[in-house]
């Protein structure tokens, strides 16, 4: 298979200045909108973290968003790796790409931890197996091997078996703090549409960016 041979011309839609709202958090919630009507069936919550080390060596992964509001609000174990950059260099970035609409969205900004009580009402909405499952694995840890993982579920599931797991100390939710966003619509021969959202002294300015 030769990879330089693959290629997709991208014509579905366009974006001009023109056609965005002020706001990008209101923008997003469009976009989002718009790609859960058209493809039901994605993860339309599915986006690429990036964080980097005190050192600033980057790791990305996959995570799911679970609220926009004054942010971007995601959950994982802060003793994770991506926790531990985090703690080490609060900046990161997320990437959503969704293939459907030609669209990607590009944000960056500041991560600061949520309330605990936020965490904790986020918590008990989870499926049990996996408030179980946030006690049971020491994420991102060497382990030994996937029994390891198992006995300590059954050790958790005996220990919980009479009464509703509480939210471990280590498990909660950060919010990503924007204060750049970049919508991206592809446009034939790779002239995509590029508009960003940047903040300056406390209000969004849009430009165009070029592909």
């Amino acid at each position: 298979m030769n990879l330089a041979d693959l290629r997709r011309e991208y014509s579905l839609r366009e974006l001009d200045e023109a056609q965005v709202h002020a706001d990008p958090l209101v923008q997003f919630k469009i976009w989002f909108q718009e790609i859960q009507e058209t493809d039901p069936e994605t993860e339309a919550t599915a986006m690429t973290l990036g964080t980097a080390s005190a050192e600033g060596k980057p790791a990305l992964r996959t995570v799911l968003l679970k609220e926009v509001d004054l942010g971007f609000v995601f959950f994982t174990n802060y003793k994770s790796r991506k926790g531990q950059n985090l703690e080490e260099n609060p900046f990161a970035s997320l990437l959503f790409f969704w293939d459907k609409l030609e669209r990607q969205i590009h944000v960056e900004g500041k991560v600061e931890k949520i309330s605990n009580s936020e965490s904790d009402t986020y918590f008990h909405t989870r499926p049990l197996g996996s408030r179980l499952g946030a006690w049971a694995s020491p994420q991102s840890q060497v382990i030994p091997n996937r029994e390891f993982l198992e006995t300590k579920l059954k050790e958790i599931q005996i220990k919980y078996a009479d009464q509703n797991p509480p939210r471990p100390e280590h498990w909660g939710g950060y919010r990503l703090l924007a204060d750049q966003i970049e919508f991206w619509q592809g446009r034939p021969s790779r002239l995509h549409d590029r508009i960003r959202y940047r903040l300056e002294n406390g209000v969004w300015k849009i430009e165009r960016l070029a592909p």
